[in-house]
């Protein structure tokens, strides 16, 4: 008897007999026999980045500080469907793929007011990093009574090629475009949107 594969849905027919085979959904390919991740609930340095210079300068969160905060992120980013669409889960679960070590989420405090979140993504020529980054800011940012901070400043890391551009919006977003800038020399003045 040969084993029948699962379909693009995850089901299995047997005559007139469906099986639900593997589970599914929009940002799942099912069981494909990927890494054991890490629990939300444990830190392992070595499968995150290193923090750059803009946590550096802070109190950058190890420990329990950061998987309690790295949870919260988790459920923002949950309700806010901020996913990894090429992998096929919530972002904060890049942190937990140990297939990634180098890449995900460092958080670092100042005064307890404002959190420092560094996004790295997993090459320097991530096509979704701008977009990535931007959800993660927004949904961040949206429900700021989740994590108790008045401000949060969401970067994606230094490595990305091209993280200035990316960080120089996220600013100007964060202070609803108010940088002192001449409007004479906005590339973009001319769009209609």
């Amino acid at each position: 008897m040969t084993e029948r594969r699962a379909n693009v849905f995850g089901k299995v027919h047997r005559g007139g007999e469906t099986e639900q085979r593997v589970k599914m959904g929009l940002f799942s390919r099912g069981d494909s026999g990927g890494p054991d991740f890490d629990a939300y609930d444990e830190l392992v340095p070595s499968n995150l980045p290193e923090p750059g210079e803009r946590l550096t300068d802070h109190e950058v969160l190890e420990g329990e500080e950061h998987v309690e905060i790295h949870r919260t992120v988790r459920d923002i980013f949950e309700e806010r469907g901020v996913y990894d669409t090429t992998f096929g889960y919530n972002l904060a679960k890049l942190n937990l793929d140990p297939r990634h070590p180098d890449a995900g989420f460092r958080y670092a405090t100042e005064d307890d007011e404002v959190l420092h979140v560094e996004f790295t993504p997993t090459t320097a020529f991530c096509p979704q990093g701008e977009v990535l980054t931007t959800a993660a800011n927004r949904a961040l940012n949206d429900l700021a009574d989740r994590h108790g901070f008045e401000q949060v400043e969401v970067r994606i890391a230094d490595l990305h090629q091209h993280s200035d551009a990316i960080n120089e919006q996220l600013q100007t977003d964060a202070t609803d475009g108010e940088l002192d800038e001449d409007p004479a020399t906005d590339e973009q003045a001319d769009l209609p949107f």
